[in-house]
């Protein structure tokens, strides 16, 4: 149904990078982290029936020969915070990866996404007995650690993946077509200034230190990991996220309200109640000047209300505050209403 679900698992991190963007990922003391853990073991049990019998799609940048389309496995990335942190890794983390995979067998790639420091070849091994078909490095940047210490983690890990047989990706943004590649894989990526994130999105603790250099033209929403195509059911390019409480959401860094929660409710069910509705297809379309058309909110007006003043005293331009801004003062009540109509099992 999708070609991707990014499901934050955890809200426990190992640090709190002054990048994230929210703050909710960071240190939490020892019997908050069993807390927090088992709750989330008890959100991601009721999510998983609600996720779709397939993450089978139709991959529209490849046609089969036939007059249609080559059909794909899609894929369940899950990151934190820090998934590989006690009692993180083996009271919510490995018993996740067994739960989907009695579901779905090979039908969906399994992606674990990590700051990498608590790799080890034992870690890799048991990922790996696990069906993980990518473990994905996500800190190489300076923001994790200080200048430096990237270079060192990605030598030192390329040596253990490559004991281990984990061969290296082509993902990148800019290439996507690593979607042929067999596994098992292992990538590299981090908040660096050529990287889809480099800008850093406005929120949590990289808007409060204000760090995000983002402007309007950086258009968050029609990059992967934005809201474009969350929409495109079944098709290439379809992604969306989940957090650690179930809640979903159409992009990464996360609209100002969920459209639903996957501990309560199917994920096909919440998603195709919101297609042809006016600011979610404006959404899907990354065009997100427009999801204020139907509540008069022109593009122009959204200009505006993409503009601020950042937390350092800076002028401050971008689509994800007039985003935010269109959920604040709109959305909400049809948010309710979807919501109810799909308890009912009427129309909207």
């Amino acid at each position: 149904m999708l070609e991707s679900l990014y499901w934050s698992i955890t809200w426990v991190c190992t640090r709190a990078c002054p990048h994230c963007y929210d703050e909710r990922f960071r240190p939490y003391p020892a019997g908050e982290r069993e807390r927090l853990t088992a709750a989330a073991w008890e959100v991601a049990r009721r999510v998983v029936p609600h996720l779709p019998g397939t993450f089978a799609y139709r991959d529209l940048e490849e046609e089969d020969g036939r007059g249609g389309f080559r059909t794909r496995p899609g894929r369940i990335v899950l990151s934190g915070g820090e998934v590989l942190l006690e009692p993180t890794r083996s009271r919510l983390l490995y018993p996740l990866l067994d739960l989907l995979r009695e579901r779905y067998g090979a039908g969906v790639r399994l992606v674990v996404q990590t700051a990498g420091d608590l790799l080890t070849e034992a870690v890799i091994a048991e990922l790996l007995q696990r069906g993980v078909w990518m473990i994905s490095v996500s800190s190489i940047d300076d923001f994790h650690g200080g200048a430096g210490r990237a270079a060192g983690l990605r030598e030192r890990l390329s040596a253990a993946f490559a004991r281990a047989g984990v061969r290296p990706s082509a993902l990148s943004a800019e290439r996507r077509r690593w979607v042929d590649e067999e596994g098992p894989r292992y990538s590299f990526f981090g908040a660096t200034p050529e990287a889809w994130i480099g800008k850093l999105w406005p929120s949590g603790r990289a808007w409060r230190n204000g760090l995000s250099t983002a402007c309007w033209a950086d258009n968050f929403c029609a990059g992967w990991s934005g809201g474009m195509h969350f929409l495109n059911l079944g098709r290439s390019g379809s992604e969306a996220a989940v957090d650690p409480e179930g809640n979903l959401y159409p992009c990464c860094r996360k609209t100002r309200l969920p459209y639903g929660n996957l501990a309560e409710e199917p994920l096909a069910a919440i998603l195709e109640s919101l297609v042809g509705v006016p600011p979610f297809e404006a959404i899907t379309a990354g065009v997100p000047e427009r999801m204020g058309l139907s509540f008069g909110v022109d593009p122009d007006r959204f200009l505006e209300l993409s503009r601020t003043v950042d937390p350092a005293g800076r002028p401050y331009h971008n689509r994800c505050i007039g985003c935010d801004r269109i959920h604040e003062e709109h959305l909400a009540p049809l948010l309710a209403r979807l919501r109810e109509a799909r308890r009912r099992g009427g129309s909207r």
